[in-house]
């Protein structure tokens, strides 16, 4: 890498930061979706920190904390669930098809 040439340039030949960012949404689409529910259930609970009324502070973080995680895990359970889907029964289905 030459000096004049920052780390997020890409060398010659490679994809930009972008288009790696695009590809790998194309083959996980729910890796940035559990990522984005995981931001917005942070920032409505933490916009609604006013609002906790007589809860302490600790809790309405915990809470925070368990709602964000909650989306992230349901995305990984999807994919989980979509990917068993795609490899055993779907491909099930078409072997039985075939016979």
């Amino acid at each position: 890498m030459s000096a004049d040439k920052g780390w997020w340039v890409p060398a010659k030949g490679e994809d930009s930061v972008s288009e790696r960012l695009l590809r790998k949404t194309r083959e996980s689409p729910l890796v940035p979706i559990g990522l984005g529910g995981c931001l917005v259930v942070a920032a409505y609970r933490i916009y609604r920190l006013k609002a906790r009324g007589s809860t302490k502070m600790s809790i309405h973080l915990i809470h925070t904390r368990v709602a964000a995680q909650a989306c992230a895990v349901g995305a990984i359970m999807l994919g989980a669930v979509y990917t068993m889907y795609r490899d055993h029964i779907k491909r099930t289905a078409q072997d039985s098809g075939d016979k």
